[in-house]
């Protein structure tokens, strides 16, 4: 995804992952050096959950304003059908029984360690909280798969063929409301969450490139936007749906933004009924938000999807 002119100058690879269990030391350096990056260029790999790869963007545009590099490669990846189950017992011996396995998935990616909960029974609660119905829900979730459907064309200029995989596999074009309703909920036999109201468990990535004004007059580089802020905010991990309120809420104050004059916004779609919350408490309007759809369309491969929805509100 780097012309091969601009390697030798990039100064920095910053990339998001988090279910980093065997997939060897330090992705991002090994990203680096397969592309043929300079062995002294520095990479590291960042691990923020679901944040990680926007959270490399603002990284790399902090690494470029401190100096330390004019170009920075910068974004996220996931292979979730990568991810290892493993052995808990065996390096202290176990005399009898089997050992117990763990999913990395579940564990390092979507459960709450101090909660002992998954993210899907914690999202349940926001339906309550804000009357939130199981067909509101589904409807938002048939939404994003027509956005996404109707945006195909859109999304080919921002895919990088790989062999023959030219476009999203997950996407659900053909999905009705009669579908989604017939789905069983997937956490709480109660609930209102299901597999298709819900993100999918995907292998992605997504990149972009920073750059700072000499590198853009200095390679001849046209620049797609210019970022006016970065901020990160944490919250209560018994509300994490609601985790991106406060960071777009503190993004506006410091930009000096009235978020009812932005015209598109971006909220990962974990769940629909987090991403409606968010919607509702912030005011977005449905015309502002996820205007191409989201991760219930395309999938939430978890280290990319960051940077994913950067990629998508860049075009």
């Amino acid at each position: 995804t780097v012309p091969e002119a601009l390697r030798p100058h990039i100064g920095q690879v910053i990339l998001g992952q988090i279910l980093q269990a065997g997939s060897g030391m330090n992705t991002a350096r090994q990203v680096g050096l397969k592309l043929g990056i300079p062995q002294a260029t520095p990479a590291f790999t960042v691990n923020m959950v679901c944040g990680s790869g926007l959270k490399a963007v603002a990284l790399g545009a902090d690494a470029i304003a401190q100096d330390e590099a004019g170009l920075v490669l910068a974004g996220g990846m996931e292979s979730m059908s990568s991810a290892p189950h493993y052995a808990m017992d065996p390096r202290f011996g176990k005399k009898l029984g089997e050992p117990r396995l763990r999913d990395a998935i579940l564990t390092d990616g979507l459960s709450d360690p101090l909660l002992q909960r998954g993210m899907g029974d914690i999202a349940e609660e926001l339906a309550c909280e804000y009357g939130i119905s199981r067909g509101e829900q589904d409807e938002f979730a048939l939404q994003s798969q027509q956005r996404a459907a109707a945006a195909r064309e859109a999304f080919s200029r921002e895919i990088v063929p790989m062999g023959e995989v030219e476009a999203d596999e997950h996407p659900r074009p053909n999905t009705t409301l009669e579908k989604l309703a017939s789905l069983a909920p997937a956490f709480d036999k109660e609930g209102t969450i299901t597999a298709g109201n819900a993100s999918g468990i995907n292998d992605g990535a997504a990149t972009v490139l920073l750059a700072n004004d000499a590198a853009l007059a200095g390679h001849a580089l046209e620049s797609r936007a210019r970022i006016v802020g970065a901020t990160a905010l944490g919250c209560d991990p018994a509300r994490f749906g609601l985790g991106p309120v406060g960071a777009v809420q503190s993004l506006c104050e410091q930009a000096g933004w009235d978020l009812a004059g932005v015209d598109a916004v971006e909220i990962n779609e974990a769940f629909a009924v987090q991403t409606l919350a968010c919607a509702r408490v912030l005011g977005l309007s449905d015309a502002q938000l996820n205007p191409r759809g989201g991760a219930i369309a395309l999938g939430h491969p978890i280290g990319a999807s960051g940077a994913r929805i950067l990629v998508t509100l860049l075009h």
